[in-house]
This record gives C-alpha cells, structure tokens and sequence, in this order.
C-alpha cells in the first residue's frame, strides 16, 4: 500500500472542505482526483504533501506518517507556478539535483530536449503553457513512490498534451503510483486505472476505471457529467 488516509477532515474557519476520508492506494496505478471547483481536491493532495494539517483523522504513505519521512517519498505537481523566474531552467535544474536524493537531472533534461525548450532560458521568458512544462518535467524526473499532479496539462496547447501524458506514463517506476487532479477529464481518461470522485469534501465513488465503464456503459467523462450534471 502506497497511501491509506484514515477518517481524514479539514476544515477553514468554520468551512467543511474534506469530511471523513478513508482512502486506500496501492503501487502501480494511476487514480484519477476528479470533481467539481471546491469538492477539496487541492486540498486532499495538500494534505498527503503534508502542506496542510488535518483537523482530525490521519495519512500514511508506506506506513510512514506526514513528516520528513514521507515527503522523501512524495514528488508533488502543485496547480501554481512557485519557481523563481529569474533563474535559468539549468539552474533550476541542479537545485533540485542538490536537494532531492532521487532527482534525476539527465531524465529532465532528455524531456526538455523532446519538447525543444532550451535550459540556458530564464523561466520569465517561456509561455505559461511552457513553463507549467518545465513543473511537470521537474516533478516527473523525480524516482519517487507517490506523484501528485495538481492540474498537469490545464494549461498546456492539445498539441503536447498527448507528449506530457506519455511522459507522466514512461517517467515513473512501476510500483510507485499517481494521483492526478484535472478538470479535462476525456484528456486523461485512457491512461487511468481508477478513479476517484469527490463531491463536498466527500468520496462519491473510487473505482476501477474498467469496472465503472462496464457497469455504466458510459466513458468516464460521461458518467461525471451524469453525477455532477456539468
């Protein structure tokens, strides 16, 4: 088992954002996070990242609690920019050789190669669909044993959306495993195992992508809409 969450609840000020999960994730899959704005997705991930404490109940990854120990196993994707952009890719590059164990600088820059984005540029100077790029190739050049992706390819063109997707796929180990938060839900539909469904700050559904598809007739984005009448 990768991740367990135990009775997990977080509330802001009053504000119910994540009621009472119990979530169970072994190695080798990858979960679709999906849900409507403020159903507690970013939230869920920034708890497990150990960015946010709980107001009650608890998170493991590999039987370790949220602490150093665990981090060491999380490469986390947050929905925003939070590099510097003043410095070059290169240079932003041997940060994260320096200070994560796992990082893999020669993975990072073979990604940058095949999506033509030159190392010796200042972060300031790519577009923002360039730039969320860079993020997921840093986080994906990590060896770890739990990804979590905060919404990869929203703001990436259709056009390299298929690249980065086989990206996530080929860049991690086969007993480690990905929770992906995103909105464009047919996008990353055929590269998910399961799925989970969050709906006020509760699990509507975890399932087996296959197993859903089968008893629904439906896609998965099809039976999303359904339940959450987009």
């Amino acid at each position: 088992m990768i991740l367990e969450c135990k009775d997990l609840t977080k509330t802001y000020r009053g504000y119910l954002a994540l009621s009472n999960i119990n979530l169970q994730i072994d190695g080798g899959h990858i979960i679709g996070l999906l849900g409507p704005n403020g159903s507690g997705k970013t939230t869920l991930l920034k708890l497990i990242a150990g960015l946010l404490s709980p107001a009650s109940g608890s998170i493991s990854i590999q039987g370790n609690p949220v602490g150093p120990a665990s981090k060491n196993l999380i490469s986390y994707l947050p929905d925003h920019f939070y590099l510097d952009h003043h410095r070059k890719v290169a240079e932003i590059i041997r940060f994260f050789d320096d200070f994560y164990e796992d990082f893999e600088s020669e993975r990072a820059y073979d990604m940058l190669a095949k999506l033509n984005i030159n190392p010796n540029q200042k972060l300031k100077s790519f577009s923002k669909g360039t730039k969320e790029k860079v993020h997921l190739i840093l986080a994906m050049s990590r060896r770890a044993k739990l990804y979590l992706l905060d919404e990869p390819i929203a703001g990436v063109d259709p056009a390299a959306r298929d690249y980065i997707l086989q990206t996530i796929l080929s860049n991690y180990e086969e007993t480690a495993s990905i929770l992906i938060s995103t909105h464009l839900i047919s996008d990353i539909e055929n590269i998910l195992d399961e799925v989970i469904f969050l709906q006020n700050g509760k699990i509507h559904t975890h399932a087996l992508v296959d197993e859903l598809r089968q008893e629904s007739h439906k896609s998965i984005d099809d039976l999303f809409r359904e339940v959450f009448r987009c």
